[in-house]
């Protein structure tokens, strides 16, 4: 499976200078916060596959004109061939309003996540905003990352955590992958893509994605 990775920057080479050849053989695009409604709003328009997102710190009008045709992760669980999707958008609480939260009120959200991830038995791919504490983000409250999330990798081994939040621009040493435990941890700022190997499907519990299709259905 091939799963396009974007977030906080929106990408010229997908948007400015779009050709539809350049999302030949992408099967899921992966939306990783911080990102404008009208770049989502495209990304869903010319990829036939599901859109997933979450929140970025900058996000809050998404919750009241959330992007068209995209599906929101955030909290819930996305299963899609064979992977089992979770997502946790938001950032650390610097500032007044909406999709950031402090350590504890994160830890909430990670409690109640395990409940809908314990019912699929597990997760493949974490998705968050902002990142794993220690691994690639800063100390001051802006560009934090979230302890508790160490809770899920060490709980459920994912292969695959995507975040975003810290853009690479912000130092020439800072990383776009980094691995904790068996789970490869990459910074989606602005494009990547990678390659997953097939799974098999999960048996059902795929409302989700059947929601996307109804909506896509011809």
């Amino acid at each position: 499976m091939k799963i396009l990775a974007v977030a906080d920057e929106e990408s010229k080479y997908l948007w400015d200078y779009y050709e539809p050849g350049k999302l030949h053989g992408i099967d899921l695009v992966i939306a990783c916060g911080d990102l404008s409604l009208s770049y989502l709003n495209f990304l869903s328009d010319v990829a036939p596959v599901p859109v997933l997102y979450v929140h970025g710190n900058h996000d809050e009008s998404y919750d009241s004109n959330p992007p068209r045709g995209a599906i929101c992760l955030d909290d819930n669980v996305f299963c899609y061939r064979g992977y089992r999707i979770a997502g946790l958008g938001g950032s650390c609480r610097y500032r007044s309003g909406a999709w950031q939260f402090t350590e504890a009120e994160m830890k909430r959200r990670v409690r109640r996540l395990r409940t809908k991830i314990e019912k699929v038995n597990g997760v493949d791919i974490l998705v968050t905003h902002a990142p794993l504490h220690g691994y690639g983000d800063f100390s001051d409250l802006p560009h934090r990352g979230f302890t508790v999330f160490s809770e899920l990798l060490d709980t459920y081994h994912p292969a695959l955590m995507l975040h975003g939040h810290i853009h690479l621009n912000y130092g020439a040493n800072l990383p776009r992958e980094q691995q904790y435990g068996s789970t490869r941890i990459i910074n989606a700022y602005e494009k990547f893509t990678l390659d997953l190997p097939d799974k098999p499907e999960l048996p059902r519990r795929q409302s989700l994605l059947e929601r996307w299709h109804s909506r896509n259905r011809g």
